[in-house]
């Protein structure tokens, strides 16, 4: 058997019912829909509630916007940092080891302490980040954003960013 040869089965494939024909005919004149009443005559519009007040009206407005310019960083702390018993720290380093997800930028904080010297690279640093790994002899390195000093690429679409 040949997609080709596939059918559907004899019967499945009914015609649709052909109503409002005609009196004479079966589902002529009220054509299914009953005697009078709203539901008898035309549509009423999608949502409406019969006069009571619908609910996208009850609802409040959606306030402000979401910036689609908006740069989100993912944050580690530095007590992170230290426990992992590396010198040099990278955002390469942080994917390997499954703590940044693959294309997030890397934003330090400033949590716990820092007992060895390290050589941190990142997007970005908190100030109580970047104090406690100066204070503890290491040394950070700020990497560009992948963008340059144009603005960054647009997030999201027109309903999320409302």
């Amino acid at each position: 058997m040949k997609i080709h040869d596939l059918q559907p089965q004899p019967g499945a494939n009914r015609p649709p019912k052909r109503v409002a024909r005609g009196i004479g005919g079966k589902g002529g004149k009220t054509a299914g829909r009953g005697t009078k009443g709203q539901r008898a005559r035309g549509t009423v519009p999608v949502g409406f509630e019969g006069g009571q007040n619908p609910l996208h009206l009850r609802l409040p407005k959606l306030r402000g916007f979401n910036n689609p310019f908006r740069v989100e960083y993912q944050a580690i702390n530095i007590d992170t940092l230290d426990a992992l018993g590396e010198a040099d720290i990278t955002p390469e380093l942080l994917r390997e080891k499954g703590l940044l997800r693959k294309k997030s930028l890397l934003k330090i904080l400033g949590r716990g302490e820092v007992n060895a010297k390290l050589e941190v690279s990142a997007h970005a640093f908190s100030k109580s980040a970047e104090e406690a790994i100066q204070a503890a002899g290491g040394t950070i390195n700020v990497i560009p954003k992948p963008w340059g000093d144009r603005r960054p690429p647009a997030q999201g679409n027109a309903l999320t960013n409302r």
